[in-house]
Order: structure tokens, then C-alpha cells, then sequence
């Protein structure tokens, strides 16, 4: 009988959106950065629809106490992945409170420490579950209305969905209650504390906008956030529906896991995209910024039911967001968007064999094929057809989930369009449409010259200089200018000096940049020309730049230093690691080489973001500068929570361990290691 009673709880939790309706929930926790745990008292407001005989709240790893249904004690069950609540439940309003206790493995984040007055916590729910943090639901379909009270330490800031209700202080503490109106799905519940500042703006409608920013990084914030209004108010015309939320918040947070997360009402970024106004040329937050806030219509308004109408969410935020870029940047720039994720889809469709409609789907194919297909159809049936259908389809199912089916019923709506044949092709299928998709590029005159352009790839340098002679001299938006560049790669450089000054001629970074990027050795008769590149505006430019020169002229390697030695760069610091390690690898130069030691080794220490860590490690390992500070700070980078990092530091311990003496080494660390490192280590010794 009892295990009868597990197989029937388990089909009933399979379907328990069916017979349960959570409403909202309160919570008022605690999070603690020395144990790095989170618990509170959480308070579940739910009505029975149909008799159940026990229910479910996804919860990794908690412990549970004082449950109570109604006010009275409760049986419970805890099985590490499910809290179970055993009752035979009626129809009608409920409610259920208890303590909980969580060791996130996953899910929150803990970077930096109080101690070193660096602390930052945050937690991205997408892909990760919210589960292992707050009690919750791990089934999109599940909204529910979230309030948080949150306690943290008064000399940091917090934030959380929805509004700021009030905040007070009581011995050294201080607690944030913040407050949601509507019902969202777990994965967008979020929660951020950090020493912020902040800056307001209100859009068009009224709705706040805070901006957030760490205090060194103040002179930053126009070039960081530029354009932020401008796209909110867009979007929001755009779309025609009214932004769902009370407020929308922001925030930059060190060692994020994404370029950016769309959590309902306040979205979480890379600190990456933290830039000054020379960053911005080649790192710009604007994509990122307007992909994050199309979400908040297109996939927190309305949710994906299924990971396989996950193009429902991230094709439609790719897409709105290049709708909205057009707006600031242009006709040329939207086209040569779609034309790069063109050849992108064309390439990738070779050996892709997921289509769009594909819970295994890649996210180019949800992403970037996902608003090409949207492009298409708005193209086909019109705008003023498919404004309509968007504005009725996020009208109609506003704060529900939602499948494609639902958005063609709105499509078939205003246009007698072939929507199966549509799907077939856009949706269903591998292949790549590069007829259909040319033939919409071929609208724009910058599109038709670089068609032109890719036209000669195989033709003879004779054959086409004069015709890239007069295209780098013309008007045509740049990035026809850097497919002619990229297409003089194979060419000696002597044969194509001449359109290479050209191209610098233009003074546009971006073609500057690919004349940069097309060179790795430069000739003498080409020196004086290839330095003009070192006073590019372009963090990005100079690094680049810097190298190659100093690789190709060892003799001007002092000069080269010299000019650079006060460069930083983005904020990863790109180019002073690469001067450091350029200095450091020049015989002769004038330096205090133990202090440059110092100042590399401290940038691959856990002082710093897994970027600048990666950066620096690459270069100290490159140029042979390793000691045992080195080899700690590379198993330090096993333990990190960003896997690109943490398979770095694995790959490279597997290559040094081929030599006899790197191996003797990091035995001699081992002892010297945390717990979590030892292990990571003690795995690749044994390999």
C-alpha cells in the first residue's frame, strides 16, 4: 500500500498545477555570507481546486521546521528535493507556514567577503532553480505572486522583484520588504546584495527606472547605461503593451554566469559591460540591455510552457531587441545584424540536426533563428498585422504560460498566411533559408554592395582592387569596409598596402580594428602606417595592436612599452596583464621585474573576477612565469563557480602535470589547499 501511495503522490505532483493554484507567498529570510546560507520563515497562500492527497514545494537540500496548514501542525515529508505536504486536501483556501534552512551548492552566489569589504551576493534562478535557495517551484507553470522581507547587514544595499515597500534599521541590520502585484514563475524570483549606489529616471508611461553601480565605477555609469530610457520607452510603443511591472531595476554584479538575467521587474548584468566611454565603442551594454527588457514582456509576461517553445522567449527578446537598436543605430546596422546571424545559421546548419522547436535546441537556433523567423513573418503578413497579433497574443495570456500554437491562433488572426509551411521551414527544420533570407536583405543598399563584395572572394587581387578602392573611399556603412579587410587577408602585404591605408583612411574604428586583427606580421614599409593604431580610441584596437608590434619590431619594443605603461583598459584590465607580461618577456627593459611579478600573479589571485583571473594566468603561463603562487591560484580556478574558468584551470593542470618537475610542484602545494582544492587537484593527480 505504501508504495502504491508513492506511485500515485508522484503522477499526482506530475500534475499538480491541475489541482493546486498557489497565490502568493511571503518571505522573510536571512541570508548569512560566513555560512553561506540563506533561511527564513516563508508563508504559502494556496486554493485546492480539485481533492489531492498531498502536495509538493520543489526545495534542494533544505531543512524544514514549526509547519503548520491553517495554523495547525503538519506532517511533512523531506525527501532533499521536495517538501511534501500529506493531507487529504479539499477544495477551497489554504495556508501553509514553516522555518527553512539552505546551503545553496548552486543557484546563489557568495563573491567576495565582508572582511575585504567586497561583498557581493546574488542568484540567477534560469537554468539553475530557485529551489536550492527559496522553497518554490521548479514548473514554469506554477506563478505565483512573490514578497520578500530580506535582513541583511545595514552597510550593504538589497535588491529584490518588485517594489521597495519600506526599510528599517535595528542593530546594525536592516531589513528590505520588498512587494510583486502580479504572478510570475519561480526561475525570475531574484535577490542581490551589494554595496550600490543609484541613479533614477522615469520612462514616457511613469515607470520608474533605477540604474545601480558599485561607487568606483560612478564615472561610468552614462556610457554604461546610455541609451537605457530611450529603449524602455521604444519597446514599450513597439510592443504596445504597457510594461507589466511597477518598476524596472538594474544591476552590474562581479562574476556573473551570463552576459545578463531578465528576472521580473530587475534585471542582473556582467560586470563586463561596465564601460568607460572608449569601452563602450567595442563593449557596449545596449544589446544586452534591450534583450533583458524585451524579456520582461516576452517570457515574464508571458512564459515558454515547455523548454520547446523556448523561441517564444529568447527569438522575440533577440528580435525586439535589434528593432529597438535600429531605432539608435540605424537601418544599415539592423540589416547588418540579421546578414552576420545569417552566415552564422548558414554555417551552423551543416552539422546542427536540432530545429527551433526542440527542447535540445542550440541557443543560436533559439536565439538567433528564433528572430529570424520573426522577421520573416513580420515582413510576410506586415507591420501593422503583426503588431497586432504581438498585442493581442501577450493580452490574451498575460501572466500565463504559453506554447507556439497560441501565438499563430493570434497570427492566423490578421493574415491568411501559411503558417504551416512557415513553421516547416523556420521552425521545424535544420536547414537554413539563405534564398528567402537574401532576398529580405537585398532591401538594404549596404547589403546589396557586401553581396557584391563576397561575390569576388575567389577572384585575383588585380581583379578587384579598384572596385575595393572605391567602396573603402564611399559612404557604404563600415562593415562592408571590414569585409573587404577580411577578404585581403590571404594577400601579401606589400600587394595590398595601399588598400589597407585606405581602410585606415576611413578613421572608423571598427575597419581600423579588422586592419589590426588582419595582420600578425608587418613589414618595415608598413611600421609608421600599423603605429597610428596605437592612438585608436579602442581598448580593444590596442591590445591587438600592442602585441603584434612588439612581436614584429624587437628593436622598438622599449618605445612601444614606454607609450604604454600607464594603459588599463576595460575593466578586466586587458591591457596592463598585457603589458606586464610584454615587460616582463623584454630583456634590458628598465623595470623592477619582482614588483611587475607581484602585480600579474596578484591579477590571477581570488582578489579579482574569474575574467581578470583567466587573463592574467593565460599570460603568466604563456610567457613561462611560474612559481607555486601561480600554481595555486590555477587550482583556486577548479573550485570557481563559472565552468569556462573552471575547466581552464583543470585543462592547463592536465598539461603541466606532463612535465615531471610542474608535478612535483603541486604536490609540494597540496597540503597548503582548502579542502574543495585539494580534492579538485588530488582528481588531476590521479588521472
Amino acid at each position: 500500500m505504501k508504495y502504491l501511495f508513492l506511485l500515485l503522490s508522484t503522477i499526482t505532483f506530475a500534475q499538480q498545477t491541475q489541482f493546486v493554484d498557489f497565490k502568493s507567498v511571503s518571505g522573510k529570510i536571512a541570508v548569512n555570507p560566513i555560512e553561506k546560507t540563506v533561511s527564513g520563515d516563508v508563508d504559502y497562500d494556496f486554493e485546492i481546486l480539485k481533492s489531492i492527497d498531498a502536495i509538493k514545494i520543489d526545495a534542494q537540500n533544505m531543512e524544514f521546521s514549526d509547519l503548520k496548514l491553517n495554523g495547525k501542525p503538519i506532517n511533512f515529508r523531506n525527501t532533499q528535493k521536495q517538501l511534501q505536504i500529506i493531507f487529504p486536501f479539499k477544495k477551497g483556501k489554504n495556508s501553509l507556514t514553516f522555518h527553512y534552512l539552505a546551503k545553496p551548492k548552486q543557484t546563489m552566489y557568495f563573491i567576495g567577503s565582508e572582511t575585504n569589504d567586497n561583498l557581493q551576493i546574488w542568484t540567477q534562478g534560469q537554468g539553475k532553480y530557485t529551489s536550492h535557495w527559496f522553497p518554490s517551484f521548479d514548473d514554469v507553470n506554477e506563478k505565483v505572486v512573490f514578497n520578500l522581507n530580506i535582513v541583511c547587514n545595514k552597510d550593504y544595499q538589497v535588491l529584490s522583484n518588485g517594489v521597495l515597500k519600506f526599510k528599517s534599521e535595528l542593530n546594525g541590520l536592516s531589513v528590505w520588504q520588498y512587494q510583486m502585484q502580479k504572478p510570475m514563475s519561480s526561475y525570475l524570483l531574484m535577490l542581490t546584495i551589494g554595496k550600490f549606489e543609484k541613479q533614477k529616471q522615469k520612462s514616457n508611461s511613469g515607470i520608474p527606472l533605477e540604474m545601480y553601480y558599485e561607487q568606483k565605477d560612478k564615472s561610468k555609469f552614462e556610457s554604461t547605461y546610455r541609451y537605457s530610457k530611450q529603449l524602455f520607452d521604444f519597446l514599450e510603443k513597439e510592443i504596445g503593451v504597457k510594461y507589466p511591472w511597477e518598476i524596472y531595476k538594474q544591476a552590474p554584479v562581479r562574476d556573473f554566469l551570463y552576459a545578463g538575467m531578465e528576472n521580473t521587474s530587475a534585471t542582473l548584468f556582467s560586470t563586463r559591460y561596465v564601460v568607460d566611454s572608449i569601452g563602450f565603442e567595442d563593449r557596449s551594454y545596449t544589446n544586452v540591455n534591450a534583450h533583458e527588457l524585451a524579456h520582461q514582456w516576452f517570457g515574464n509576461l508571458v512564459t515558454a510552457e515547455s523548454s520547446k517553445h523556448h523561441w517564444l522567449q529568447e527569438g522575440f527578446a533577440t528580435y525586439y531587441a535589434l528593432l529597438a537598436e535600429k531605432e539608435i543605430y540605424g537601418e544599415d546596422y539592423f540589416y547588418s545584424k540579421l546578414y552576420e546571424s545569417a552566415q552564422q545559421l548558414k554555417f551552423a546548419s551543416r552539422t546542427d540536426t536540432i530545429p527551433v522547436l526542440n527542447a535540445k535546441a542550440s541557443s543560436l537556433t533559439f536565439y538567433q533563428k528564433g528572430a529570424w523567423a520573426l522577421y520573416v513573418l513580420h515582413e510576410a503578413i506586415g507591420d501593422k498585422a503583426f503588431k497586432k497579433a504581438v498585442k493581442c497574443y501577450l493580452k490574451k495570456h498575460s501572466f500565463q504560460t504559453v506554447n507556439t500554437q497560441n501565438f499563430f491562433a493570434e497570427i492566423k488572426k490578421v493574415s491568411h498566411y501559411d503558417l504551416n509551411n512557415f513553421s516547416e521551414v523556420w521552425l521545424e527544420t535544420t536547414s537554413f533559408n539563405t534564398q528567402q533570407a537574401n532576398a529580405l536583405l537585398n532591401k538594404n543598399k549596404s547589403i546589396q554592395v557586401l553581396f557584391e563584395v563576397e561575390k569576388l572572394k575567389n577572384k585575383s587581387l588585380s581583379e578587384k582592387e579598384v572596385f575595393f578602392a572605391k567602396i573603402l573611399q564611399s559612404d557604404v556603412y563600415f562593415t562592408v569596409k571590414e569585409a573587404i579587410v577580411n577578404q585581403l587577408k590571404p594577400e601579401k602585404v606589400e600587394d595590398k598596402s595601399k588598400l589597407l591605408s585606405l581602410a585606415l583612411e576611413t578613421k572608423n574604428i571598427k575597419v581600423r580594428q579588422a586592419v589590426a586583427a588582419s595582420l600578425n606580421e608587418i613589414p618595415e614599409s608598413f611600421r609608421l602606417q600599423y603605429e597610428t593604431l596605437l592612438d585608436d580610441k579602442s581598448d580593444q584596437t590596442q591590445e591587438i595592436v600592442l602585441y603584434n608590434l612588439w612581436n614584429n619590431f624587437p628593436e622598438q619594443r622599449t618605445r612601444y612599452l614606454d607609450k604604454s605603461k600607464e594603459w588599463i583598459g576595460f575593466s578586466d584590465f586587458n591591457l596592463r596583464t598585457l603589458w606586464l607580461s610584454l615587460a616582463l618577456s623584454t630583456p634590458n627593459y628598465s623595470i623592477n621585474k619582482e614588483q611587475l611579478i607581484d602585480e600579474l600573479i596578484n591579477y590571477s589571485s581570488s582578489n579579482y573576477e574569474a575574467t581578470i583571473r583567466q587573463d592574467a594566468l593565460e599570460k603568466l603561463l604563456a610567457f613561462n612565469i611560474i612559481n607555486d603562487e601561480v600554481l595555486k591560484n590555477l587550482v583556486k580556478a577548479t573550485t570557481h563557480h563559472m565552468w569556462q574558468f573552471s575547466k581552464f584551470g583543470r585543462d592547463n593542470i592536465r598539461r603541466l602535470l606532463k612535465n615531471a618537475t610542474m608535478r612535483v610542484s603541486f604536490e609540494r602545494i597540496l597540503p597548503n589547499l582548502n579542502e574543495s582544492e585539494q580534492f579538485q587537484l588530488n582528481r588531476l593527480l590521479k588521472e
